[in-house]
């Protein structure tokens, strides 16, 4: 029986996976700081499986690391600081948690006398910045970053260098990576790591570049991450959610069921399976649209989404995913309709409470400049 360890295991992400590895018969060991903001108090979850060996770690502690190794025999890395918003102005702590949080995990590797046979990383969305575009004439196009001039005239959407507009398509892993915010270099960073060590080391690594990740156990009172998260908690205290822009901006929602069987293939992929895949549902809906789905799922249609027509520095405007690599590489295909997802979520909101800490979020990102 294998076993395998999943670092930032007992959080939203990880203990679907945990539940998915030990019904296929893994031995299920988890790294976990039980962070605070995540976790609120630092108890293991009721959620998490009791049949899951626990170790409360910090991924940066080298010999909490090696203790949690030993006897592994492949490891999915899912624990990082996860949020575009903050890595802005928590700059230092993004970078010490997911690359020197990386760095350790790969150390610690490289020291075991028993060889880790396959390495899972997650990665983001977030570091293609602007997803794929075609001009008018269905050609290729370089989007190019919207300058905030622009974005204080409202007008929203992406053009190329001569000012025409573009339109998105899916975006495949060939597209060269726009790193626009912290979390991006971050997340590119643990790929980048974790592929130069396992080459050196003779360990087969794959990376997820996962999009929006929605599902039970995300955390409510989290304002920086998931939004549907933060659209719910909003909608839990009775609040209409907030969307910036006009919310035509687009993105790919893929449930975290999904997210867990991908994680699984790849850890059971044959060794010479290695590289970077797209991990998301591969269907567009615009913010707007998901808030109104969400709230109409939730019984209060009449809470409209509050389109405030104000920007985030470093916002993108549309990027969803092609998954035709995954598909062929992984045997990899969503399974969970956003309407079928949005029901299973809406069943574990009626259980939770949310404190609503949007507007405290958006005040600390203005105060520093990252609104208008």
């Amino acid at each position: 029986m294998a076993c395998v360890l999943i670092t930032g295991g007992a959080g939203f992400i990880g203990s679907h996976l945990a539940d998915a590895l030990l019904l296929d018969g893994y031995d299920v060991r988890v790294l976990d700081n039980l962070d605070g903001q995540v976790h609120g108090e630092a108890v293991r979850p009721e959620y998490l499986n009791r049949r899951v060996d626990l170790r409360v770690g910090d991924v940066r502690d080298l010999s909490a690391v090696t203790r949690a190794l030993d006897g592994a025999d492949v490891v999915c890395h899912l624990a990082a600081a996860v949020g575009v918003g903050q890595s802005m102005y928590q700059i230092a702590r993004y970078v010490d948690v997911n690359d020197l949080g990386t760095a350790t995990l790969l150390q610690a590797m490289s020291q075991q006398r028993r060889r880790i046979r396959r390495l899972v990383v997650a990665s983001s969305m977030s570091v293609y910045g602007e997803g794929q575009y075609v001009d008018e004439n269905g050609a290729p196009a370089v989007p190019q970053l919207r300058p905030a001039r622009q974005l204080r005239a409202a007008d929203w959407e992406v053009r190329d260098a001569r000012g025409q507009v573009l339109l998105p398509v899916p975006t495949s892993e060939s597209k060269t990576t726009a790193l626009t915010s912290v979390y991006a270099m971050c997340k590119f960073a643990q790929e980048q790591l974790c592929r130069v060590v396992g080459e050196a080391y003779d360990i087969p690594v794959i990376a997820l570049r996962f999009f929006n990740v929605y599902g039970s156990r995300q955390a409510l009172s989290n304002p920086y991450t998931g939004v549907l998260a933060i659209f719910a908690s909003r909608l839990l205290n009775g609040r209409r959610p907030m969307v910036y822009e006009d919310g035509a901006q687009q993105r790919d929602f893929v449930s975290v069921h999904d997210i867990a069987r991908a994680c699984q293939l790849a850890l059971d992929a044959p060794a010479e399976q290695t590289g970077v895949f797209n991990i998301g549902s591969g269907t567009p809906i615009s913010i707007a649209g998901i808030a109104r789905r969400l709230a109409a799922a939730m019984g209060v249609p009449e809470l409209e989404p509050d389109i405030t027509q104000r920007f985030r520095i470093g916002d993108i405007r549309h990027c969803f995913g092609d998954i035709t690599a995954a598909r062929a590489a992984l045997g990899f295909a969503p399974r969970v309709a956003l309407d079928e997802g949005l029901i299973e979520l809406v069943d574990w909101l009626r259980s939770q409470r949310a404190v609503d800490r949007f507007s405290e979020a958006t005040e600390e990102l203005a105060s520093r400049g990252l609104t208008a």
